[in-house]
């Protein structure tokens, strides 16, 4: 990375120095721009409630939303809806990954079992994975099991399919000089294929923490007595719009947080 390797620029010519120069103005504009957009949707969405531009009651505004947070924060009510969506969460992402990538090897290691489930792999892909909840409640009840398993269903098959793709999608040459020289299929997946697609897989896997989010969610949605998605179908029976507009929010953030510590570890792979 630029920011890590750039702190001694004694040794640089001209042309590298106007080249860092560039990349650091960029750098802070962009990150500025985000912040300054951000705070001016707020600030407009708060003047907008305040000034009655908007009902408060259906927008609210985001005082209100920090006066709840912050009401329910002495509680300790929120947390506990947040750790237990979080919690999850990180285990639906921790399921599809093992699953997807131990299932992805078994299909690249036996061809006529991928050409016996690629079809079924694909139907079930292109479920509506809210459709399926609905019956995962019924073989199995409410409560958290439930709700993990909602979450994995959501993104597994696309992941299988997508790892398994990349895989036969290696160089075909560099498969031909291991086999060539004796390797056996096992060789060229575990000392080939697998190191080469690994920014395929944590691509893969940056797009799995945020479907295994939206499935903990649909799942909280129907067998769920605590959680974010509880609380979203809960204020909106009974017409709490800002713990609605606060929950959905906090979702935001956990959506963000997750991605960022996925793209963190990525940039320490990639150093």
């Amino acid at each position: 990375m630029i920011i890590k390797n750039i702190s001694n620029t004694s040794s640089y010519s001209k042309e590298q120095k106007d080249f860092l120069k560039e990349y650091y103005r960029e750098y802070y504009l962009i990150n500025f721009s985000r912040v300054f957009l951000l705070l001016f949707l707020l600030g407009l969405w708060q003047i907008s409630s305040s000034l009655g531009w908007v009902d408060s009651f259906f927008f609210s505004s985001p005082l209100k939303i920090i006066n709840l947070f912050w009401e329910m924060t002495r509680e300790f009510t929120i947390w506990k809806h947040i750790g237990v969506t979080l919690l999850e969460t990180l285990v639906s992402f921790l399921g599809v990954t093992l699953i997807s990538a131990f299932t992805a090897m078994g299909l690249y290691l036996s061809p006529p079992l991928a050409k016996i489930l690629e079809p079924s792999l694909v139907v079930l892909n292109s479920l509506p994975k809210s459709a399926l909840a609905p019956l995962i409640i019924v073989w199995l009840g409410s409560g958290i099991k439930t709700i993990i398993i909602a979450g994995i269903s959501v993104a597994l098959f696309g992941s299988i399919i997508s790892l398994y793709t990349g895989f036969l999608q290696t160089d075909p040459g560099k498969i031909k000089l291991i086999t060539t020289l004796g390797g056996s299929k096992k060789d060229v997946l575990f000392k080939l294929i697998l190191p080469s697609c690994t920014p395929l897989i944590l691509s893969n896997m940056k797009v799995n923490i945020g479907l295994s989010l939206v499935g903990v969610i649909i799942g909280e949605f129907l067998a769920a007595r605590q959680g974010l998605g509880y609380l979203i179908i809960y204020s909106s029976q009974v017409f709490q719009l800002d713990l609605l507009i606060m929950s959905i929010v906090i979702l935001c953030l956990i959506a963000s947080l997750l991605y960022k510590t996925i793209q963190y570890f990525e940039k320490k792979y990639y150093g």
